[in-house]
Order: structure tokens, then sequence, then C-alpha cells
């Protein structure tokens, strides 16, 4: 909670190599005399401040910095730029409003974030040795250099929330080490290659224009655990595979999710998919997918959210699905699903818009299910479970029974003589009694 400002006796400590004043509530102006004699300065760390800087354009730093943070400081314009290129361990200048078109600007850290600020024109010119890039929520435009397959050890990248366009994919996927990409909300296209880096744990792909089908070898990746594909143009079908992501699990990046809403996806969900027993978000809604919902789901016991609204998808809703005892979002609405509502207060918990737009289902929430159309459930789903018990079957059973019994009976009166006679004494006391109750009607009528 240090306030006040900075004296300008701090630029003789000609020994200081760390500086790190950020995160306090220091004020006023910082010029170039406040550095005159830091000869030896490597790490800087202004963080969190809200000093105004006024240095001079002409001034040459005396060090060479190794380390830059300049995180949400709120400049209005862009510092620093004449030694920049030589700090060459990291730089975060994050969260402020600095703008600027940054084409002909090297960088040489490991480590750049530029996140949340204003500048404009193409990506700068970045080291071969650069591992961890953030240059999300800015402005930049034009296409990703193909330079950048020399990036051998880049590990992280966002470029989240710009102008970017071009087939991004075909230059990423030489990088081996590559373990998190987000290239959400930009203009990229073409298709998912088949060889991405097998370290990758995270993939954003989300808002682009990625086309083609979805490669069977992402779903291979062992240490995948936040996949993000929405809002595509991809099509043809969920690869039916043995998927091997079952690692799911939570890290510094991800939820467990797995989004593939908003493209043209067709076909049946794979059974193997509702395997991922870690995934706790599950999103398909707004594609083409038939079939039934798998009964695998049921062994997801992490769910969270599940969305499978907007397809073609019908049938019964899975009795297991009650189970689901984490899920606190359900969508199965405008599908083709049938039969009541599996009882549990899980699925009865959530309002009618989870289910809408499915004529044919019934139960709470949704309005009761008839006596006939419960009976007709429990016999179709008992001839579903049995496959033995089928139409073709019932009918020849009555057959065989109406022909059983027809024998039986009249098989029997032709043998044996006294039953024959016993039968015939039988039928004309019954033809008696009829004609005498029908008589007595009839007189008592015209009486």
């Amino acid at each position: 909670m240090f306030s006040g400002s900075i004296p300008l006796t701090l630029g003789n400590l000609t020994y200081l190599v760390f500086l790190g004043i950020g995160s306090n509530s220091f004020s006023g102006t910082m010029n170039d005399m406040h550095f005159s004699r830091l000869h030896n300065l490597e790490n800087l760390d202004l963080s969190n401040t809200r000093f105004t800087f006024l240095f001079n354009p002409e001034w040459i730093p005396l060090f060479q910095l190794k380390e830059l943070y300049l995180d949400d400081t709120n400049q209005g314009e862009e510092k620093f730029w004449d030694f920049m290129a030589g700090i060459n361990i990291s730089i975060d200048i994050s969260n402020n409003s600095i703008s600027g078109d940054m084409s002909n600007v090297r960088l040489n850290s490991f480590v750049i974030k530029l996140s949340h600020n204003n500048f404009t024109g193409t990506l700068p010119h970045l080291s071969p040795k650069v591992n961890y890039v953030d240059l999300s929520h800015n402005s930049f435009t034009g296409s990703i250099p193909h330079a950048w397959t020399n990036f051998k050890y880049l590990y992280f990248i966002s470029l989240w929330n710009n102008n970017l366009f071009g087939e991004v994919l075909t230059i990423l996927s030489c990088l081996t080490y590559l373990q998190v990409i987000n290239l959400e909300k930009n203009e990229f296209f073409g298709a998912i290659p088949n060889n991405m880096s097998k370290s990758l744990q995270v993939v954003i792909l989300r808002s682009n224009k990625f086309e083609g089908s979805i490669p069977p070898q992402l779903f291979l990746l062992s240490d995948l655990i936040h996949l993000d594909l929405a809002h595509n143009k991809l099509s043809g079908s969920i690869p039916q595979i043995t998927y091997n992501t079952t690692r799911m699990i939570a890290d510094a990046y991800s939820t467990n999710l797995l989004d593939l809403s908003a493209n043209n996806i067709s076909g049946k969900i794979p059974s193997e998919l509702f395997r991922l027993i870690e995934v706790q978000t599950l999103n398909l809604s707004y594609n083409h997918l038939t079939g039934t919902i798998p009964k695998t789901i049921g062994g997801m016991k992490n769910l969270e959210s599940l969305d499978l609204s907007n397809n073609k998808l019908f049938g019964e809703i899975p009795e297991n699905m009650a189970t689901l005892s984490f899920l606190s979002y359900l969508n199965l609405s405008c599908n083709n699903f049938s039969g009541q509502i599996p009882t549990g207060t899980q699925l009865q918990s959530f309002n009618i818009s989870s289910y809408d737009g499915n004529p044919e289902l019934c139960g709470d929430p949704l309005k009761k299910c008839s006596m006939e159309k419960n009976v007709v459930n429990t016999i179709q789903h008992g001839m579903n479970e049995d496959s033995e018990f089928d139409e073709e079957s019932l009918y020849l059973g009555m057959g065989v029974g109406f022909a059983v019994g027809f024998c039986s009976v009249f098989g029997s009166l032709l043998i044996f003589r006294k039953w024959r006679h016993k039968y015939y004494r039988l039928l004309n006391r019954m033809y008696d009694q009829l004609y005498v109750t029908y008589m007595l009607k009839f007189n008592n009528f015209h009486a």
C-alpha cells in the first residue's frame, strides 16, 4: 500500500539489477531521469501502477533489460520501444490501452504478453526462440507469417479476438511442442490437419471459418483436456474410434470441455464419446445429428452441462441419465425425443425449456403421460429389450395357439362319443333357454 511519488534520486542506484515497485499506490510522473545511471538494471516491474510516463523521445537507456512488466498501467501510448528489442527473457505489457502499429517491431523475448491493448497492423516479428505468445484482444490484421514454422519451442499461443485470417493450422501443425492454442474470434479458414502436435492439451478454434471433417487423430491425443471447435463450418460425422482422451482432468486452462456446437456435423453420436468420464461440459447443439442418445451416457458421472439441442435426435431419454447427480444445465430441446422423461430428482429439476420442441415427450416437468401411452411405451420397451419378442413372432404365436386350441376341442369331440353327446345336449339346453327368454320378452312387449 505504498503511496506518493518516486524520487529522482532513484537514478543514482548504479548497481541496481532488479526494480519492482508494482502493485502499490504510487502516483506522479516517471521520466528518463529516474533511470539515468541504472547501468546494470535487468528486471523492471511497474505493473498495476498509475504513473504518468514522460520520457524524452531521444533518450537512449544505458541498461539492457531482460524482463519488463508494465501490465495494467493504463498507458495511453507506446512506451519503451527503443529498448524493447533488447529484452530477451520476458515482456508483459498486457491490460493497458497502448496503441500503435506493430508491423515493424521486433521482439526477442522467450515470453511475450501483449494482450488487451489496441495494437494494430500485422503481427510483430518474433525471435525463433520464443516459447510463449499472447497477442489476444487487439486489432492485429493479416495472416500468420510463414516464419512461425521455425518456432520449434513454442508451447503456448493465443491470438484470440483479432482480425487475423488465412490457413493458420497448416503452419502451426509443424510445432511439435505446442500444448495450448487459442485462435477464437478471427477469420481463419481451411481444414484441421491430421498431424497436429501430440502434446496438445487445449485446442480452441471457436468462431472462425474452419471447414472439412474432424480428423480422428485429434481425438487420439492422450493429453487433450479441452476441445472447442464451435461456430465453424465443420461437416461429416464425429469420428467413431476408441477415444484415449479420458485424462480430461481440470487444469489452469480448461474446465474439461468438449464443444462441437454450431457446425454442420451429421450422423449418429458414437457411444464411445460418452465414455469420456471426466468431461464436465459437453455441447453438440445446432448440428444435424441423428439417432438416439447412447446408454453409455450414464457413465459420465462428472457431467455438469449437457446441450444436445437443435439436432434430429429421437427415441427415449436413457433411464440412467437420472443418475447424473452433478448435472446443473440440460438442453434437449428441438429434437424428436419421445416417451416419458425418466423419473428422478435430477431430470425433473430442470424447467420446461430444457425439453421444448419434442412433441412426443411427456412427464415432469412437461405434461403428464397418459396411461395408454405408458402401456404402449412399456410394451415397446419390452419388445426392444428382448430381441426375440418382435411383431412377427407375436402373430406366429397367436396363429399356433388358435390351431392348437381348435384341434384340442374338436378333436376330442370326434374321438370320444360320450363327450360328443354331452356337448350336443349342452347346445340344446342353451338354445331352449335363449328361446324361452326371447318369447317372454316378446309377449311382454306386445301386451
